[in-house]
């Protein structure tokens, strides 16, 4: 502990660690599987970051997004630390320079997606017996349940990655995995236990809740309504940081465009824009030059700022785990702060934006289990991934959805093995788990009860005191 205290004065100045970040950064230095669920801003990456520091050899952190990855390892670089990075959009230079470092064991931390990390020129570096890796990261690793199964397949292999990695290293090698994350209820820490074969892991779960942050969901009527409802909650906070979440691209370059018209200091933030483009925008927010920014999922992750005052969701998310994700990024200094979360009408007559969104959504998800049904009758007994994906297209994913209902084993990263249950695959199943999760928001919305008490049961949190009320929400106002 003193060691971890030292590192932790002197490359971030803090003189004492928060609970439980101690005993997390003990037991990764043990080399212990761990699951860990914090809310957000509660100091996750550094309860990784410290251990990879203090240890010999490379911490591999697989992270769902770019700008999530570019963010930390600019901020661990400034500092003068051993990081690297790489994803799609890296130049080739700058990748060849990182996989030399790689080689070389120069580096402390890798940042790397899924995808990237079983890519050949990758993956073929890891398994290189003299390159020493210590533990592996999953950082959130939420997205393994609710983006593994259909629009990002390669989480499903990632079970396969510890037991084929070690078998290239010197007997004896241990490798430990740690998956953090602020959101997973019980079923989903179960499937992350089971996909990444976590081994007695310890678990340090904490309570999402913040008594400073109030909830309200508000109705609206029109397209023309759901803009006036929005900026009269703007100008509730003049001058305070804030952050606006729209569902996709376009409506985030519109809906920008049309409040910074007005005057205010805001702009647009997605994964479609260029790596620059991002970095300035995240800059000119962090530093107040925005006062807000109109954002898709992409932006948030990872990215620290204590005085968030206010976020508003301009349409709904799809899943509550989003939710809980971007609600935390306001009031982390423990001040007032409020979430707004506009809906379209309940019947969705009137204004069926809503209800369109959601139904594209969960139609988009129907093709990808039809499409499994009937490449699952194609696919051979075994074979490797590589070699499958060349003949059938998108197969990537029917391997993924049969080896979420038991029906497919990974032996390795690339290679699987289909049961012989001599049965018919349960889709059914595995639809009903899809639908429930999808359905969290909708019930959340027409909830008539506290806001926060609904999330914490819904993510296990049940509060122990009956008809619990935070005080702070629309619906205990309202009682």
């Amino acid at each position: 502990m003193n060691k971890i205290k030292t590192k932790l004065k002197q490359i971030w100045g803090y003189d004492e660690l928060r609970s439980p970040q101690g005993e997390i950064i003990e037991c990764l230095l043990e080399n212990r599987d761990a699951l860990i669920i914090m809310p957000t801003g509660g100091g996750k990456s550094l309860c990784f970051q410290l251990p990879a520091l203090l240890s010999s050899g490379v911490t591999l952190v697989i992270s769902p997004l770019v700008a999530l990855m570019e963010n930390q390892v600019q901020e661990l670089t400034e500092k003068g630390l051993a990081a690297g990075l790489l994803h799609s959009e890296i130049p080739s230079a700058k990748r060849k320079q990182t996989l030399q470092a790689l080689e070389q064991q120069q580096l402390r931390l890798l940042y790397l997606s899924p995808e990237t990390l079983l890519t050949t020129p990758v993956w073929t570096r890891l398994c290189d017996p003299k390159l020493k890796i210590d533990r592996i990261i999953l950082d959130e690793a939420h997205c393994l349940v609710h983006w593994g199964e259909t629009f990002r397949p390669s989480y499903r292999r990632l079970g396969a990655i510890r037991a084929t990695l070690i078998q290239q290293k010197p007997p004896g090698t241990k490798i430990s995995i740690a998956a953090f994350t602020a959101t997973a209820d019980s079923l989903s820490q179960q499937t992350i236990k089971e996909v990444l074969q976590l081994d007695k892991p310890a678990e340090f779960i904490l309570n999402p809740h913040r008594e400073n942050l109030a909830l309200s969901v508000k109705q609206i009527w029109t397209p023309r309504g759901r803009k006036q409802e929005l900026t009269k909650f703007i100008d509730r906070f003049p001058q305070q940081s804030g952050l606006v979440y729209v569902r996709t691209r376009d409506t985030s370059e519109d809906l920008a465009a049309w409040l910074a018209a007005r005057g205010d200091a805001t702009a647009a933030y997605h994964a479609g824009l260029s790596p620059q483009a991002r970095r300035r925008v995240e800059r000119e927010w962090l530093s107040g030059k925005l006062q807000y920014v109109v954002c898709t999922c992409a932006f948030g992750m990872g990215i620290n700022k204590a005085n968030v005052r206010w976020i508003a969701h301009f349409h709904p998310p799809v899943l509550l785990a989003e939710y809980i994700q971007e609600i935390g990024r306001a009031g982390r200094d423990g001040k007032p702060s409020e979430a707004l979360l506009l809906v379209c009408e309940q019947t969705g007559l009137l204004y069926p934006e809503d209800r369109q969104r959601a139904k594209f959504f969960t139609e988009s998800i129907d093709q990808y289990y039809d499409l499994a049904t009937a490449m699952a009758k194609q696919l051979p007994a075994s074979g490797d991934v590589r070699e499958i994906e060349t003949k059938f297209p998108q197969s990537s994913i029917a391997l993924s959805l049969l080896h979420s209902i038991d029906e497919l084993v990974w032996e390795t990263p690339f290679n699987y093995r289909r049961a012989t249950t001599g049965k018919p695959p349960n889709w059914q199943l595995l639809k009903t788990q899809q639908q429930s999760l999808f359905s969290g928001v909708k019930t959340y919305i027409k909830h008539p009860g506290c806001r926060w008490g609904y999330l914490l049961t819904a993510f296990g949190c049940k509060p122990k005191i009956q008809n619990w009320r935070c005080g702070n929400c629309d619906c205990c106002r309202r009682h």
